[in-house]
């Protein structure tokens, strides 16, 4: 999406960034403790017309620390526990900046939103899979997303010095939620109790001291002069009760290398085409060229360029790409191209070691872009031809796709052979939805004899006619008829009401239980659409636009 600024200005949002290049992380690493320190530019906003004042943040800063996440997982696995701090004296973070909200369009603030929960739910990740344990030093005044982000972490500690306090103010501040999980994570995660939960989010000054403890919105309060030196043992302590990692040598995350026209993005794995009469960009992901190398050595030799954490870059960046910078692209469609058996060879190297950080590390990352997929408010489509590779962890790409349409038989004249698909072990349980059912469980919702049927079915391809009576292709047209009803797809998808089909595919794609990362992605996203909408928010008289104006907001009394 390009945002448009007071200057009129057209801003793409590039999501590649390194450490050298950061403005307001600090990040430094001590043996098996990392400390990530937010200390933000004021003047370093992403786009112009206001000042990210008292460490609040906007979508720059959060794109910096998505990138110190995903490399202290990858760079430095040798880290057991990271603390999330503040540099700055009596303030941890005010949250996301509200000038910056205000100005920004509707469907920014929602992506906004959408990318920042899924930088948090990464944080969970972490603590959860790679045994990098967080833990927040609350050192100053912490309010609304800047409390959302210690949410996020396992052991809140907080300076006890009177005056320091954690808030989620949205509501009477702002008329609207807090947008990163808060809600959700005090009941779901915390297990604060609704009546404390109610108070909690509709006072302004917040909660300190004793009963911060109390009610469970922190773990432990700390003298301010000793929180720096209580957080480092306290870290010190997670780290020696998470286990170290086999092999735990780093891997470089080299700078992903992107080719950008107005039409296409290049990528050495990736091509995207964008066309704009459609509404649609077509994804055309290439297998690998040679099989998986047979030795961990030679795998990592290989570091970023090995083939599975390539494509799982690639696909990354593409997606927060087309989602901020082309919001008009309402359809995404993904082919493919390569050998099955080969790109399989790499499900296979990832399970055989498994046990090794960086391996375990590609197997997680490729999780969560999936994921990104999935929350993802677009149409998708899977095409699947002659000379598609839409085997294992490919094939994800097409079951997270909201039709598969798969070619019976070849094309006149065309030699290569037909259409197929092949099942590995990564389609059972490598790569979990937000909902903890792989994408295959949530398809057959219900039915676990047919899961048994699939996995006997794994490492042999299938062809159109087996993959529909399967139920793994949703319709198998011939040469004749192939044209006609992916065209016809593709011109109804455009036809219909973007809002409607965002609701309809979030109300369809996630069968099955609830899960703490699914309630923030489907209650809250669906809520703060509505909300950030609203005239008690955003119309003239509303909260949002008038913040900071010292005039009260005009509320319309009536609960829909």
């Amino acid at each position: 999406m390009y945002l448009k600024t007071p200057a009129r200005q057209a801003i793409m949002i590039d999501f590649r960034t390194h450490p050298g290049a950061y403005r307001h992380w600090k990040l430094a690493i001590e043996g098996p403790v990392a400390v990530l320190a937010l200390d933000v530019a004021e003047g370093g906003g992403l786009f112009p017309g206001y000042e990210l004042k008292l460490n609040s943040y906007d979508l720059g800063v959060d794109i910096e620390l998505n990138d110190a996440i995903q490399r202290l997982r990858f760079e430095h696995p040798q880290v057991r526990s990271v603390i999330l701090t503040s540099a700055r004296e009596r303030v941890f973070s005010a949250g996301a900046n509200i000038r910056a909200l205000g100005q920004a369009t509707h469907s920014f603030k929602v992506n906004f939103c959408k990318f920042t929960n899924e930088t948090r739910n990464s944080i969970e990740d972490a603590t959860r899979n790679s045994g990098q344990v967080y833990l927040a030093a609350i050192n100053g005044a912490c309010a609304g997303g800047g409390y959302e982000l210690a949410l996020a972490t396992d052991y809140i500690m907080m300076a006890d010095d009177g005056a320091t306090s954690v808030s989620l103010p949205e509501i009477p501040l702002l008329a609207v939620l807090p947008g990163t999980g808060g809600l959700t994570r005090l009941v779901d995660k915390r297990h604060v109790r609704r009546d404390h939960a109610d108070f909690f989010c509709t006072t302004e000054e917040g909660i300190r001291g004793a009963r911060a403890v109390q009610w469970r919105l922190v773990d432990e309060i700390v003298p301010r002069t000793r929180l720096a030196d209580a957080a480092r043992a306290k870290a010190l302590a997670l780290a020696a009760a998470s286990p170290p990692q086999a092999g735990a040598a780093g891997v470089a995350m080299t700078p992903l290398k992107r080719e950008t026209a107005p039409d296409h993005l290049g990528y050495a794995q990736l091509e995207i085409a964008i066309d704009r009469a459609r509404g649609a960009a077509e994804f055309m992901l290439r297998g690998p060229a040679a099989p998986a190398p047979s030795t961990l050595a030679a795998i990592r030799a290989q570091g970023a360029s090995f083939w599975p954490l390539a494509i799982a870059r690639e696909l990354e960046d593409a997606i927060l790409h087309l989602r901020f910078n082309e919001e008009a692209i309402g359809t995404w469609v993904f082919r493919s191209a390569g050998d099955g058996p080969i790109a399989g060879s790499y499900d296979d190297a990832l399970r055989e070691f498994a046990g090794d950080s960086m391996m375990r590390e590609v197997t997680l990352y490729l999780k969560r872009t999936l994921a990104r997929l999935d929350v993802t408010a677009r149409s998708m489509f899977a095409l699947i031809e002659p000379g598609s590779c839409f085997t294992g962890t490919l094939l994800e790409l097409a079951l997270a796709a909201d039709r598969i349409y798969m070619l019976a038989g070849n094309r006149e004249d065309d030699v290569t052979p037909a259409a197929a698909l092949s099942l590995t072990g990564a389609n059972f349980g490598a790569y979990p939805m937000i909902n903890g059912l792989t994408r295959l469980a949530a398809r057959f919702a219900g039915d676990p004899a047919h899961l048994d049927d699939l996995r006997r079915r794994c490492g042999r391809p299938i062809a159109a006619a087996e993959a529909e009576a399967l139920g793994l292709a949703t319709f198998t047209p011939d040469d004749l008829d192939w044209d006609d009803e992916v065209r016809l797809a593709l011109e109804s998808r455009k036809s219909f009401s973007p809002d409607a089909l965002t609701g309809m595919e979030a109300s369809l794609r996630f069968a099955g239980p609830e899960t703490m990362e699914s309630k923030i992605f489907a209650r809250l996203s669906a809520w703060q659409n509505w909300i950030f909408q609203r005239p008690n928010a955003v119309g003239e008289r509303g909260a949002l636009k008038l913040y900071g104006t010292g005039q009260r907001a005009a509320f319309d009394p009536k609960r829909v």
